[in-house]
Order: structure tokens, then C-alpha cells, then sequence
């Protein structure tokens, strides 16, 4: 299959983990979602490390506190405040709002890694925080500084806070083992954590009960949004280089927004649509547009 068009399908299936994620929501309770989420990616992972490598990698001892901390912020964390957010508000408006994700990877990156902010990122950062802003209040961003913010928009915030923190710890652990490994190692990590909290929720009782379709997409999200999403966007990267992969990262809001309008009848609103735009583009600034300058 090409590099592109799993580019393309990795795109639309992390756009499908909204749509996925909204309707478990519904139906199991944030810790148990997170936690069947994961031990399903968990077992996948395992399988696909060991085609990779060969074995499962021993570890550094170095590496064992940071293994940890990825897998309490980028599943543990992130996955908490997701399926708590979706239980509240749409699917698209809040892909819309992680979307800030790659955006506030760069502003934090410069704070604590030193590296440059360019006149185009600082713009693509003003854009994306502003459509960010737009889709939160439904259109009225003044709204914001009063205090008018639900549940659901402050939890997937909190997926933000929760993704940039495993994102710039990962900058100190990639270097040292490869992307699939530490997504596996991280992924199991997180997994053993919501353990205590699932069971606390009462997931072992209430598995039975839950439906085809919450399964269906608990599958969907540790297999395809997890596993084979993250492999083929790092064979992306390996093939035609992270700036050209990275450019399908732009899709992922939009097919979201997209899939949410056809699969659940979530509304295309005239706020979400401004929104929408203006984060795309600010991820685009942000992000590539000056190393696909630079590059010529």
C-alpha cells in the first residue's frame, strides 16, 4: 500500500477515535474505557514490537521513571480527561480543541527546549489558540474570560495539557529507543495504572453488560486508533520525512468534524466551521510551512 495513502487513512482513523470515543463515553465510565482502550492497544503493541525487534527490548534503568511518566500523561491523563470530555460535548468541537495539541508542542518546546519561534509560528499559535477559542465558546471567545466554560471543554483541555506534558517528555526518551517501543512500553505502563481505577469503577462486574457496539469501538480505538495508526504514521516518517508526514496531522480535526456530521448528526455550525479553518491553518504555519520553505 503507498506511504501516502496510509498517511491519509492514519489521518481518518485519528479523526475516527472522536467519533469512537463519543460513543463508549455513553455507555462505560472514563477509567474503564481507557483502561479496555489500552490493554487492547497493549496486546497489539506486543505483537508488533516483537515482529519489529525481534524480542521485547530490555530497558534502561534511565529510562524506567520517564517509560512511567509517558504512560500516566499520554494514557493515563489524556485518556481520563477524554472520555470524560466526550461524555459532555460533541465529537467535532472537541477535535477542534486538541488540535491545539501540535501548537502548544512548539510554544513549550521553545520555552524549555530553546527552540526558535519564527514570525510564522507565533502567527500559526495566534491562529490556532483563536479558532480553538471560537470553537470552545460556540462563536463568542469573550465568553471564555467570563468563566463560561463547561465540564466537557475543561477536560478536553486537560487532553492538551495532558499530551503536550508526554509529548516533550518523550523528546528525551525517543532518542534513546524507537517510537514503537516506547509507544508499547508507555502504552502498557498506562494500562497497569488505570488497572486499580477501572476496577474501583467496577469494570470487571459491568464487562458483560457492555454493548456490541461500545466493544466495536474500544477495538477501533486501541487497534486502529492506537496501534496502526501510530505504525504507519512512523513509517510515514521514516520514508518521506516528518514534514511531509506531518502534513496529514492537518486532516485529522476536519475528518473528525467530518465523520461526526455523517455518523452521529453533530451539527456543522457556522462557529465550528470559522474554528475549524483557523486552527487548520495555524497548525500549518505552526508546524511546517517554514521547513517546506527552508527545504525548497
Amino acid at each position: 500500500m503507498s506511504t501516502y495513502i496510509k498517511l491519509v487513512l492514519t489521518a481518518i482513523f485519528w479523526g475516527g477515535t472522536f467519533i469512537a470515543g463519543r460513543m463508549v463515553s455513553q455507555e462505560v465510565l472514563p477509567f474503564s474505557a481507557a483502561f479496555l482502550r489500552f490493554t487492547i492497544a497493549s496486546a497489539f503493541l506486543i505483537v508488533v514490537v516483537w515482529k519489529v525487534e525481534g524480542r521485547l527490548p530490555a530497558i534502561e534503568r534511565s529510562l524506567i521513571v520517564p517509560l512511567l511518566l509517558l504512560g500516566f500523561t499520554g494514557v493515563f491523563a489524556y485518556n481520563f480527561f477524554f472520555f470524560n470530555g466526550l461524555h459532555s460535548i460533541d465529537a467535532g468541537r472537541a477535535a477542534l480543541i486538541i488540535a491545539l495539541n501540535p501548537v502548544m508542542i512548539s510554544l513549550f518546546s521553545a520555552i524549555f527546549f530553546k527552540e526558535s519561534l519564527t514570525p510564522i509560528k507565533v502567527t500559526g499559535i495566534l491562529l490556532s489558540v483563536f479558532g480553538a477559542m471560537t470553537v470552545i465558546s460556540r462563536g463568542n471567545p469573550l465568553l471564555i474570560f467570563q468563566g463560561h466554560l463547561g465540564w466537557g471543554e475543561l477536560n478536553i483541555l486537560g487532553c492538551v495539557i495532558s499530551w503536550v506534558s508526554f509529548s516533550l517528555i518523550g523528546k528525551t526518551v525517543l532518542g534513546k529507543i524507537s517510537p514503537v517501543v516506547s509507544i508499547c512500553y508507555s502504552s502498557i505502563a498506562g494500562a497497569v495504572a488505570l488497572m486499580l481505577p477501572a476496577g474501583m469503577e467496577g469494570v470487571w462486574r459491568r464487562i458483560p453488560d457492555y454493548s456490541f457496539k461500545s466493544w466495536a469501538a474500544l477495538v477501533y480505538l486501541g487497534f486502529f486508533g492506537t496501534v496502526l495508526g501510530f505504525v504507519w504514521y512512523y513509517e510515514g516518517i521514516q520514508k518521506i520525512g516528518p514534514t511531509k508526514a506531518g502534513l496529514f496531522i492537518n486532516v485529522v480535526p476536519l475528518s473528525a468534524v467530518l465523520l461526526a456530521f455523517f455518523m452521529l448528526d453533530e451539527p456543522l455550525t457556522r462557529s465550528l466551521l470559522i474554528g475549524a479553518m483557523l486552527v487548520v491553518s495555524g497548525i500549518y504555519l505552526t508546524n511546517w510551512a517554514p521547513y517546506s520553505r527552508g527545504r525548497g
